[in-house]
């Protein structure tokens, strides 16, 4: 008989231990423990043979690079988050939320992947195969070059790839594979550090490009051991609030390309659209001059884009005045509201405040400072800021304006889209005139809310 033997093992770091704790002493988590079975039968162990590389090392100098090896999927904007396209033999890692449309933009970019005549094989361990048919029928996919193939078994997923030997593998999704070689359930640590491994390996030896899709924890980190992000090439997040239509994909990780794209999607009933200029869409088409509400210039990735920030600003009944944001960080909120109490005088310890961004796009940059800061102290004193103004602008705590990165390509966005002028940091250096929009340079945050309200 095959020897059996237990351990416990960390789901949320992969500490092992052989016995049950309750509270895991690497990370600090309590209940997260599982038993685990080794099982030492080596029948049900994949070959090493399988994986045994006979190359010898090359000179760098001598390798050469041809045009084929990035593969477009014929998304811009996924293209733009992965670098430029698909890099064959790589692994990559889709991770979201659920329901926020991960399988969608999967199915959906396997289908263009199709009409450039590459096999692409669908291996849907979550629904089954007539389930994902009417999925693509709503999305309009159909290709000869299409296979679906509903299993969680690793090991005859292996077998399928060696027969249809596709250019492009879909994992729909790691949780929910297994391999023979571990005697626990799928989902637990040790079965995705081993069905990634294994991944891996075969894009490796084979060439093949894989894309696995991967849950989140309720914290919003990817579920598994942390290694998984270490192992895959790529990392991308598809971020947005699943009752909006607006969807952000984001490249956390990238070993071929920059991390710092983002790319935009609208959620519809026939699938994701991309967003090619997010700006006109963000943007009140009915925004008129309104206390409590301006227009700034943020950046997603190297991507200017123009929102509307509003504020409301009212007297508190409580003892305690209420501080409320949506799609803004609190704390930073609270930083800027010190600022103006302390460096202009404001008094707003009596006052409730709410700052909103429109659109449900989340702001995280320090950019923002000076439009979150000029729609407070417009509603406050009841006065409107210039409705063709942006305002861009970190804040100091000492009330100054620091300067920040791309503001040319902040400013040309806000000119495309008709604005006439523009407030900024003083210490910016511009190496170019701008003659369409009027550029003020400010020092103090007194200086810019004065020059930002309309006459």
């Amino acid at each position: 008989m095959a020897k059996v033997k237990s351990k416990y093992v960390c789901q949320e770091c992969g500490y092992e231990t052989a016995g049950y704790l309750g509270k895991c002493p690497e990370c600090g988590s309590w209940g997260s423990f599982v038993e685990e079975f080794d099982t030492k039968n080596i029948n049900i162990k994949i070959p090493a043979s399988e994986f045994l590389n006979n190359e010898k090392p090359i000179l760098i100098n001598d390798i050469n690079i041809d045009e084929t090896v990035r593969l477009s999927t014929n998304i811009e904007e996924f293209d733009r988050v992965l670098g430029g396209g698909l890099v064959q033999g790589s692994l990559i890692l889709l991770a979201g939320d659920p329901g926020i449309g991960k399988s969608t933009l999967i199915l959906q970019t396997s289908g263009e992947l199709c009409k450039q005549n590459k096999k692409v094989l669908y291996v849907s361990a979550e629904e089954s195969a007539s389930q994902l048919k009417l999925r693509a029928e709503r999305l309009n996919v159909k290709s000869n070059n299409l296979y679906i193939y509903p299993q969680t078994n690793l090991e005859q997923i292996r077998l399928q790839i060696n027969e249809l030997k596709p250019e492009i593998l879909i994992v729909d999704s790691i949780q929910s594979i297994y391999t023979n070689n571990i005697s626990s359930s799928a989902g637990s640590v040790g079965q995705v550090r081993e069905c990634c491994n294994y991944l891996m390996q075969i894009a490796k030896t084979e060439n093949i490009t894989i894309i696995v899709i991967g849950h989140v924890t309720k914290d919003g980190n990817i579920a598994g051991p942390k290694v998984l992000e270490h192992i895959v090439d790529g990392v991308i997040q598809f971020e947005g609030d699943k009752y909006k239509s607006y969807r952000l994909l984001r490249s956390v990780k990238n070993r071929f390309g920059t991390t710092s794209e983002v790319g935009m999607f609208d959620m519809r009933s026939n699938g994701l659209i991309e967003i090619k200029n997010p700006s006109e869409i963000f943007l009140n088409e009915n925004h008129i001059a309104t206390p409590g509400s301006v227009i700034i210039v943020t950046n997603e990735g190297t991507r200017p884009l123009l929102l509307e920030i509003q504020a409301l600003v009212g007297v508190t009944p409580y003892p305690s005045p209420r501080r409320i944001t949506n799609g803004v960080d609190t704390s930073r909120v609270l930083q800027i509201l010190a600022v103006l109490e302390k460096r202009i005088g404001l008094n707003l310890s009596k006052h409730d405040v709410y700052v909103n961004v429109i659109g449900g796009i989340e702001i995280s940059e320090p950019a923002a400072d000076l439009g979150i800061a000029t729609a407070i102290a417009t509603c406050l004193n009841d006065v409107t800021a210039d409705i063709k103004t942006v305002l861009i602008g970190e804040i100091g705590l000492s009330g100054e304006i620091r300067p920040v990165n791309n503001l040319e390509k902040r400013i040309y966005e806000a000119q495309k889209l008709g604005f006439k002028r523009a407030i900024v940091p003083y210490s910016n250096n511009l190496s170019e005139n701008f003659d369409n929009i009027e550029v003020i340079k400010v020092k103090k945050i007194i200086d810019a809310i004065t020059k930002a309200i309309s006459e």
